[in-house]
């Protein structure tokens, strides 16, 4: 069976590997170089930055600890340069386009844009012709322009890179995961921050808590929050790009040195010439059924594109998916239900599972909530705010959702993401011997809370619940 990807990225490298694994002869095409965002200029590099970002904020604490020293200055192209780091790892010590051939799969990088001929055959520009049974489509997205006066203006996350210098002050519209973190970076590089967001709080579709921890966060670091406010338009001055904007009805307006716009990601599909091949579209992603099938069931959408759920962690597992149901027929259905997630901003976030909200309509559910100043490892290491909230049915005793702001954040939510995964309910979480000090000790010390609170054991008040 012939098998065509479109698409490099998480979902397509993985879906082209997974099919080739399964005997299928495939051609995988990629517009620009194989990884994708994700490695060449995304989440990887991105993740680097925020590194470099609070090394510079760490600075500030070295007297804390007795060091001395000045605060390092940033040199912004070797910061820059360091983030690429990842990606040429990825390609020049890992080697993974010749990994990937060396498989049997044909990958074809820099070809630009595939677009289809018919529901069977794609071309790229040069005028080159494929042919397959099956089409796996996984392009990917991109960075969403608001549609308003001025928008040329403005730059998004991937304009990151063609920085020569730091703007003293920056704004970057879109409060959601991506820019939050990219607000984070610049204000912890020494920018002034203004971050707006049209919904009444920062990322709406986390926990409320969450939420309101992040904001609160920001605004002791100086960063300016601005929710409920719509972005009008954008004008350059003799003083930098003003940027108008209505908040409660009432025009307003800031000047400022460059503005990014992190207000969402639609898919890649107006390239794909989709109409030729009878493939349907909703808001530039294309839709799919619980087996990763277009309208057209020999056409597949895969990560990004088809707008399930915009993270690495999902596209590689739809690739997969997308690989084993096209070689071997529709017979496995995707879920999105347990998918860890967070962003690297200052100070970290992430979550899983349920939010707060959403779990007290379908559930009588209970909450625990342990803040990270009652913990020992958070008060050594100087990063004492932040706090992990368990929510529980209190009937089956599952853990619904977990949420947690702070240092280490991601890697937390892992440990209990497994926890939901593996069906344990909230004693045997309260049960496990966490390593001590460490931050994922807040986890099990909100287990022994909920296991108190439901009466399931008769375990003792913890020294650290004692205000």
């Amino acid at each position: 069976m012939k098998l065509i990807v479109l698409g490099g990225g998480p979902a397509g490298m993985t879906a082209a590997l997974q099919a080739r694994e399964l005997h299928a002869e495939v051609t995988l095409l990629e517009s620009k170089r194989a990884g994708g965002t994700s490695v060449n200029d995304g989440p990887a590099p991105v993740r680097t930055l925020a590194r470099a970002a609070r090394l510079a904020r760490d600075a500030g604490s070295w007297e804390t600890f007795g060091l001395q020293g000045a605060r390092p200055h940033i040199d912004l192209a070797a910061v820059l340069a360091n983030a690429r780091r990842v990606a040429q790892y990825a390609h020049e010590k890992k080697h993974m386009a010749e990994y990937i051939r060396s498989t049997g799969v044909e990958l074809i990088e820099g070809v630009g844009p595939a677009h289809f001929l018919d529901q069977h055959r794609v071309q790229v520009a040069g005028g080159r012709t494929w042919q397959a049974d099956k089409i796996i489509i996984a392009v990917g997205g991109h960075g969403r322009i608001l549609p308003i006066p001025g928008a040329e203006l403005a730059l998004t996350y991937s304009d990151i890179w063609s920085l020569t210098q730091l703007p003293a002050s920056v704004a970057v519209v879109g409060g959601a995961a991506t820019g939050c973190q990219l607000a984070s970076i610049l204000e912890d590089f020494g920018c002034q921050v203004y971050l707006l967001e049209l919904a009444p709080r920062l990322i709406p579709q986390e926990d409320e808590d969450i939420a309101l921890a992040l904001a609160e966060a920001f605004g002791k670091q100086r960063m300016t929050v601005i929710t409920g406010a719509q972005t009008e338009h954008l004008e350059k001055t003799d003083s930098g790009i003003q940027l108008h904007y209505r908040k409660q009805e009432r025009p307003a307006s800031l000047t400022v040195g460059a503005v990014f716009f992190a207000t969402g990601w639609p898919g890649n599909v107006d390239s794909l010439n989709l109409a030729a091949a009878g493939v349907v579209t909703e808001r530039s992603y294309i839709p799919v059924n619980d087996y990763l099938q277009s309208n057209v069931p020999h056409i597949f959408a895969a990560g990004d594109i088809n707008g399930q759920s915009m993270l690495v962690q999902s596209a590689r597992y739809e690739g997969r998916i997308a690989a084993e149901n096209a070689v071997l027929g529709p017979y496995r259905r995707f879920t999105h239900e347990i998918v860890p997630s967070g962003s690297f901003t200052d100070p970290e976030y992430a979550s899983v599972g349920l939010t707060e909200a959403q779990a007290r309509q379908e559930y009588d559910c209970a909450v625990a909530v342990v803040h990270y100043d009652d913990l020992l490892r958070p008060v050594a290491d100087g990063h004492p705010d932040g706090f992990c909230k368990l929510i529980v049915d209190r009937r089956h005793r599952y853990i619904l959702g977990a949420h947690v702001i702070g240092e280490y954040s991601v890697e937390i939510i892992q440990m209990v993401a497994a926890c939901i995964a593996s069906g344990m309910r909230v004693e045997q979480v309260a049960e496990l011997q966490l390593a001590y000090p460490t931050f994922t000790e807040a986890v099990g010390m909100a287990a022994q809370k909920l296991v108190r609170e439901l009466g399931l054991a008769p375990l003792p008040q913890l020294w650290s619940d004692i205000k």
